[in-house]
């Protein structure tokens, strides 16, 4: 296998003061890329830029909340003004607001659009601009969820976001590739602050937390594990050992790592003349709808505690 070496190549993470974000930041940093750390919280975006500066690498932060074409302006600016230029975007930046359809209030829905499908959208935007201006190519690795895959109870908004981050991957690695800029949403599965939340999930989280390991059925069988798990997907796709990877959705976690299907027809039927509604009603359930999909992320199969 090719060492990964980003050295002279700079990035972008947004929401990368902790978590999943952090681990990107601190891949990235490790095999040579300078990094623009991004967060809301100001002390938060410190530590981190300290924290990759004592393990070896280069990193400055820029607070700002992503969603604005303003914000995505000033991550880009900074990456060029503080590194010279921009081959990596990591668009991690998320928030959280869960309810069932019928409590979810426009606020709700509104703020987790605009931080994560926006946000994804207006960042992107600003780093293939740039990208393209250089003439080098670029790497944008998109931020995905199961949910947005398969979608979630009670995240309406979360879930139709990351679908929606999952179809501009497929889209902008058509309009991009000619530019050399490759594009793929990732899929990551692992301990955050979110999944502690997950009552299966949750002694097995507080468990490593108290310095022991994961077991194989979370690890292998669920593909769950730490988020420097997920991280080392991140370098892989910005180097140039994947250059000619890109429209993908690439899952991660633990020890696992996985390609997603795209969307596509599985079966069909045919009706000379057209589908009336009572001709439907007769063959749908033995020609098209004959297994029909399932839907939601499959729970978690542990052991009885």
């Amino acid at each position: 296998m090719p060492t990964i070496d980003l050295t002279g190549k700079a990035a972008v993470v947004t929401g990368s003061g902790r978590g999943l974000g952090l681990a990107y930041a601190h891949a990235l940093a490790a095999h040579g890329a300078s990094v623009v750390v991004n967060d809301v919280d100001e002390a938060v975006a410190d530590q981190a830029v300290k924290s990759i500066a004592e393990a070896g690498g280069t990193a400055v932060a820029e607070v700002v909340p992503v969603g604005t074409a303003e914000a995505a302006d000033r991550l880009v600016s900074r990456a060029v003004h503080d590194f010279g230029r921009l081959d990596i975007l990591v668009t991690n930046a998320g928030i959280l607001r869960d309810k069932v359809l019928w409590k979810m209030t426009d606020d709700d829905f509104d703020a987790v659009i605009a931080t994560h499908l926006k946000g994804t959208f207006t960042c992107a935007r600003a780093a293939a601009v740039r990208m393209r201006e250089q003439g080098e190519g670029g790497t944008l690795i998109l931020v995905g969820s199961p949910a947005g895959q398969r979608g979630n109870f009670g995240q309406t908004n979360y879930a139709a976001a990351k679908a929606g981050i999952a179809a501009m991957a497929r889209t902008w690695s058509m309009e991009l590739g000619r530019a050399g800029i490759t594009v793929n949403a990732i899929v990551p599965v692992a301990a955050t602050a979110m999944t502690e939340t997950i009552p299966a999930f949750a002694p097995y989280v507080e468990a490593m937390k108290n310095g022991e390991p994961l077991p194989d059925l979370l690890r292998k069988g669920e593909g769950f594990g730490t988020p420097e798990d997920c991280a080392a997907l991140v370098p892989f796709l910005a180097s140039e050992a994947a250059r000619s990877i890109t429209g993908q959705a690439i899952g991660i976690g633990g020890d696992k790592v996985a390609l997603w299907s795209h969307p596509q027809e599985i079966r069909a039927a045919y009706a000379d003349g057209g589908w009336t509604p009572d001709t439907l009603a007769d063959a749908f359930p033995t020609s098209v709808g004959a297994e029909l999909q399932t839907v939601g992320i499959p729970a978690p199969k542990l052991p009885e505690a």
